[in-house]
Parts: C-alpha cells; sequence; structure tokens
C-alpha cells in the first residue's frame, strides 16, 4: 500500500474548514467534501446544461437555477456519506482515504447515518419546488444512488454507474422545465455519462496500486495502459453527443465555437495526461470543471443567438 506522504490526496492539509468551523462540526463538514468542491460542480453541469437547453431562445431561469445549485450540494453531500459508510473498511486500508472522517474514526457510523438523513431530507424540500413528473424522476435518482457504493464489489466499471448516476440532472433539468423528456435530454445525459467514465476514470488511476491490492475494481484497472485510447472515444462520443443535443433544440453558432473549445480541452487532457502520476491524475479530473463551464456558456450563448 502507498505512503500517504507520497500519494495525491483531495483532503487538504488546512481548509476555510480549520479556520471558521467550530471543532466539533469540521468533521460533517469533511465528510461531505465541502472543503473539495470539485465534486459538486460536477454533478451540477448537468443540470444547468439541460436548464439552458430547455429554454428556446432565452436564458436558464435563475430560480430554477438556484434549487439546483442546492439540491446539488446536498445530494452530493449525502452520495458522500453513504459511500464512506460503505467503504469505511476499505478507506483505512488505502493512502488517499485513510483519513476521511469515518475511516479516521473522527465519526461513528450511526452519527453519520442520521447526518445522511438530514441531507436527503433537506433535499426533498428542494425537490418538492419541481413539477410532479420532474419530483417522480428525481426520487427514481435514490435507486442510482443507493446502488454505486457497491459496484466497485461486483464489476470491473463502477464509473458507469457513477456516470449513470452524477448525469440524472441532465434528465431532471428539462423535466422541470417542461413535465416531461426529450431526446435533446436524452442525447445530453449519455454524452454525460460518457464524459463522467471518461474523467473518472482518470481519478482512478490514482488508487491504483491500493486498489489492486484490496480488491476493489475499477476501469482504471480494468483499462490500465489502454486508458488513452478509451479515453479518446468516451471524451470523443461524449463530445458527439452534446453537439447533437445541440443540433436537435436548434442552437446558434457559439454553441458550436463553445463544443469545439470543449473538445479542445478533452484533446489537451488525453495528450498531457500521465495516468502513472497520482497528482497529475487528481489535478486533470478537476480541470473537467472548466469542462463545465464551457459548455454551460456555449448553451445558454447558443440560445441567445437562434
Amino acid at each position: 500500500m502507498g505512503d500517504i506522504g507520497k500519494t495525491a490526496s483531495d483532503i487538504p492539509a488546512r481548509s476555510w474548514i480549520d479556520t471558521w468551523v467550530p471543532a466539533a462540526v469540521q468533521p460533517y463538514l469533511r465528510l461531505a467534501r465541502l472543503d473539495r468542491p470539485i465534486g459538486i460542480w460536477l454533478l451540477l453541469f448537468p443540470c444547468w446544461w439541460s436548464l439552458a437547453l430547455a429554454v428556446p431562445g432565452a436564458l436558464p431561469d435563475l430560480r430554477l437555477l438556484v434549487l439546483f445549485a442546492i439540491g446539488a450540494v446536498l445530494m452530493r453531500a449525502a452520495g458522500c456519506t453513504l459511500n464512506d459508510i460503505a467503504d469505511r473498511d476499505f478507506d483505512t486500508r488505502v493512502a488517499r482515504t485513510a483519513t476521511r472522517p469515518i475511516a479516521s474514526g473522527a465519526i461513528g457510523v450511526t452519527r453519520a447515518a442520521v447526518f445522511m438523513c438530514g441531507l436527503c431530507l433537506a433535499a426533498l424540500v428542494v425537490l418538492l419546488q419541481f413539477n410532479g413528473f420532474a419530483i417522480l424522476l428525481g426520487a427514481s435518482s435514490l435507486l442510482l444512488v443507493a446502488v454505486y457504493p457497491f459496484a466497485k464489489r461486483v464489476t470491473d466499471w463502477p464509473q458507469a454507474v457513477l456516470g449513470l448516476t452524477f448525469n440524472w440532472g441532465a434528465l431532471l433539468g428539462w423535466a422541470a422545465v417542461h413535465g416531461s423528456l426529450d431526446w435533446p435530454a436524452a442525447a445530453l445525459y449519455v454524452g454525460g455519462v460518457l464524459w463522467t467514465l471518461g474523467y473518472d476514470t482518470v481519478y482512478a488511476h490514482q488508487d491504483k496500486a491500493d486498489d489492486a491490492i484490496v480488491g476493489v475494481r475499477s476501469t482504471a484497472l480494468r483499462l490500465g495502459a489502454m486508458t488513452g485510447p478509451w479515453l479518446w472515444g468516451l471524451y470523443g462520443g461524449a463530445l458527439a453527443l452534446f453537439v447533437a443535443a445541440g443540433v436537435l433544440v436548434g442552437l446558434g453558432w457559439p454553441f458550436y465555437l463553445g463544443a469545439a473549445l470543449v473538445g479542445a480541452h478533452f484533446a489537451r487532457q488525453i495528450i498531457r495526461l500521465d495516468l502513472d502520476d497520482p497528482r497529475q491524475c487528481l489535478a486533470t479530473f478537476r480541470s473537467n470543471r472548466s469542462v463545465g463551464w464551457l459548455l454551460f456558456a456555449a448553451i445558454v450563448l447558443g440560445q441567445v443567438a437562434r
């Protein structure tokens, strides 16, 4: 197992939590990953893309943007808590995750479960602000949320399960506007799944040595040295489906310029990537926030210009 000091970690040595938050509350905020917001962004962007895609010739509804942002914070925190409860035995044996609150003993399982239930109730309040179809669609995502933490035990493709889960907002955003689903939302969703499968495979390369020892399965281990060619296919497929979604709703020319920039970002990620450098894998994974902003801006400007 790797040395903690030599392994890339997304757990900062010090953050705003240490400075501004009472000591008793700090483990809960770390459990929710609030000091590592990249997961919130990656969960939120498919929602925002979908909201922007669903309003022909107009800007997305600010109220819905805010509601989805709140929901993304809450559900990402709840999902991380469930994941850490399920993985507590694995986490103690993996260098990068050994200091997480449950694995380190800072929070017990019972308190973590109560915290998770509170987060889910708060997220339910947000979900109830939407139309009936969107409420049912959003509630149905809980099945994927519950399955994901256990996928790595039974399949080499847990990143695909994460993709299905993390991009549910691509369907939900459209449903919140229209009260139904249509092909543009479906194209956006499948494109998002491929995108997540790509960036989370890169993320998983940080832990491949420890995962092989403890018996955790991942696409990083499954694909190995073939990860690079697979990334070209995954990111290329994601971009094609994002463009297809834009074509289906008739977005204007700025969208295609933005999509080209997304494609350039994907290419840069793959060309520069060293899969044996955990810190670079983490930096590459985090850079997908730029993909999210580029595509969101492209859709918004494409709507205005149509």
